[in-house]
This record gives C-alpha cells, structure tokens and sequence, in this order.
C-alpha cells in the first residue's frame, strides 16, 4: 500500500483544503462589519442575524452532504469536488456583491449546497489509506484546513480596512485558482469497479445514520459526535462577537487571534494527532480532546484580559484531536464503496449541529448582553457540552465487526 500511486493526490488535497478555508477565513474578520453595515443593527442586534446566516448556510449543509457523499460513490470524488469548487467561487462574488441581507442569505444557502469539499477529501483518505493509519491522514488534512485559517483572518483582517466586501473577491480568486488545480492535477481514487448505484433513500442524513445502525456502538458515539459538534461550533460563530465585547477588538486583532487559533489547529492535527493516535490509539485521543476542549473553552469564557485568552488556546487545540479519531474509527467500520456516504453522514450531522448551535449561541450571547452583561456565556455552554461527550464517549466503544451493506 505504501506505493500505491494514488498517494500522489494526498498533497493535492489537502492544497485544496488549505486555500479553500483560505477562502473561508478571509471573511471571517469582516462578517459582523457587513451585517450591521446591510442591516444597520447594533452589535447585540446584529448576532442573531449571523445565526440565522449560519442556521442557512447549515441547513443546505445538512440537506445536502448525504446527496454529494452518496454522489460521490456513484461518479467519483473528483467531479464532486470540481462541481462544489466552482460552485462556491462564484458564490462568493455573489455575497461581495449582495446589495441587501437577502443577497447576503442567498450566498450562504448556495455555499451550503455546494461545500462538500471536506467530507469529499476524507473520502479520498479512505480510498487510499489503510484503516490503521487514517486518523493520522484525516488530522492532516485538517491541519491543512487550520493553516488556511491562519492565513485567511490575517489576509481577511487587512483587506477589510479597505472595506468589508473586498476579502469576498479574494475568497473568490483563490478559490477559482483551487478548481484550476484540481482540473488539472486531482486524479480519480475510486475506481469504476468499487462504485454503486445512487441511492435517494440513503441520500440523506437519517438514510446514512439508519444504514449504519448496524454498527456495534455507534449510535452512541454518533451522539458523543453530536455533542463535541456543539462545542466546536460556538468558537466560529460567537468568538469574533465575544472578542469585540470583552476587549473591543476589531478586524485586525480578530484575524491575528483567528490565525492563532488555526495555528494552533494546524499543530494539533498535522502533528499531535499521528503521536497521540500511535502511542495512546483512537478511543484515549479522541478523550483527551473533549476533556481539554471543556477545560480550554472555560478558559475563554473566564478570560478577563487577552492574556488570558491566549493562555487557554493550547488546551482547548487539544480539541482537534477528537475529530480526526472519531473519523478514524467510523471509516473502519464500512466498504470502499460507503466511504462516501459515510463522509457525508457525519457533515450531515456535523450540518445539523450547525443548524442549532450558531442560531442557539448567538441570540445567548445578545441575552447575555443584558444585565448580566457575561460575553462568554456561549463558551460555558461549549464547554458543558464537550464536558457531556467525553463522560459519554467511553462507552461507545466497537465490537470492530464491520456493517453489513
């Protein structure tokens, strides 16, 4: 396996990832800026209307991702990948563009619907790489995710001062020149003879997680997934909103916090998620995440001075060990032909915690606003949840018998 030519697309992926959460990241610094700027809202009224972006964008997410992961096992990755590349780059022109909120919500239903670009690069893993050694392969590519988020606010941050629509148009150009790459150098990793027929009752998030049922274990964990999901969600949507309470912060010192973040990340997952996994295995990695994510996301919401901020960001990175793991163990449960669906059965879960968490965390951090006036409500919230998930996690453990398909 180790000379398997397809590893050869194992770099061109993760490029992929890596300028497409560039692309991501950018705008990240200038979101509420735009928001209060179309809706002439106050910070507090503001948030909520990024919920409801983010509660748009992750119920086209949650729609769709079962659809491409299924679509992808039926025509290959490559397509699938090219299609949402193409389709997300027009988009963000689109949201640079958008006069009114309701152009604003239309580009993010249209990049729900086309972001299938991680769950399609784990697929791609899991065509190429033996069960043994996934987990290592899925924290790579999500530390190449992080270092497109340590670019993309800092880039994000300095384009904005010449004003909150021009990061779009970046977003948009590097995302173009991502689908030039992938045209031109990503090959296919499924072959014809390991694909299947497309299948509508399974393309969707409860025909995935039904189909995996059979599963020894991962009902259980499937929630664990649920209630880690939470937690990591409330850092993108409430971190640039509690900043800006507590501290004052504005777009620069949000993209150099965010590119701390994702430096952080990138350490986590494209180093220590290969040495945790080999010395402690999956289960006591992906443990170790939730528990320091809960301990690190306290941190946040405790924090009173910047310095206190970053003191907890290399406990609650610890959190990017949790994923990668509990990816690795679900993808050795199911065929080369599931891998796809699989893929998209946990975005379709991971979708669905976006659907509540950002709506939830963002009217409780403009509740929080109040008298009570504790900007890091949302981060206790967080980490109760995480807290939640690693009590539960030890019992999900497989029989290691695969699912009948």
């Amino acid at each position: 396996m180790s000379s398997d030519p397809r590893r050869r697309m194992l770099p061109v992926v993760a490029m992929a990832l890596f300028i497409d959460s560039m692309g991501i990241g950018i705008i990240i610094p200038v979101a509420p800026q735009l928001v209060m700027q179309l809706s002439g809202a106050s910070i507090a009224d503001a948030a909520p209307i990024a919920g409801w972006l983010t509660l748009a964008y992750a119920s086209m997410q949650f729609i769709f991702s079962p659809v491409l992961g299924n679509l992808s096992d039926r025509y290959g990755r490559k397509p699938i990948l090219l299609a949402s590349l193409a389709a997300l780059s027009v988009d963000y022109v689109l949201m640079g563009f958008a006069p009114t909120l309701a152009w604003l919500f239309l580009g993010r239903i249209i990049a729900g619907i086309a972001g299938a670009t991680f769950s399609t690069a784990n697929a791609v893993v899991a065509d190429i790489i033996p069960p043994d050694q996934r987990a290592k392969y899925f924290g790579l590519n999500g530390a190449a995710w992080g270092m497109g988020f340590i670019v993309g606010p800092v880039v994000g941050g300095l384009l904005g001062g010449y004003g909150p629509r021009v990061p779009f148009f970046a977003a948009a150009v590097f995302t173009a020149i991502n689908f030039l790459i992938a045209v031109v150098v990503l090959k296919e990793t499924l072959p014809e003879a390991q694909r299947r027929a497309f299948s509508a009752r399974r393309a969707n998030v409860l025909g995935a997680i039904k189909s995996m049922r059979a599963i020894p274990g991962a009902a259980l964990l499937l929630f664990v997934l649920f209630m880690y999901q939470i937690g990591h969600d409330t850092l993108p949507s409430t971190w640039t909103w509690m900043t800006m309470a507590k501290f004052g912060w504005g777009e620069r010192e949000m993209g150099i916090s965010l590119a701390v973040l994702g430096l952080g990340t990138a350490v986590v997952q494209g180093g220590l998620v290969g040495v945790f996994t080999r010395k402690l295995g999956e289960h006591r990695s992906a443990l170790i995440g939730l528990t320091a994510g809960s301990i690190g996301f306290l941190g946040y919401a405790l924090s009173t001075e910047p310095w206190m901020l970053f003191a907890s960001v290399p406990i609650a990175c610890l959190i990017g060990l949790t994923m990668p793991s509990i990816r690795a163990i679900l993808s050795r449960q199911v065929p080369a032909n599931a891998q796809g669906e699989l893929q998209g059965a946990i975005s379709g879960i991971v979708s669905f915690t976006a659907l509540v968490t950002p709506f939830t965390m963002t009217h409780l951090f403009s509740l929080s606003m109040g008298q009570m006036h504790f900007p890091g409500a949302p981060f206790v919230a967080a980490a109760v949840s995480l807290a939640v998930g690693a009590v539960l996690f030890p019992r999900s453990r497989f029989s290691g018998a695969n699912a009948p398909r």
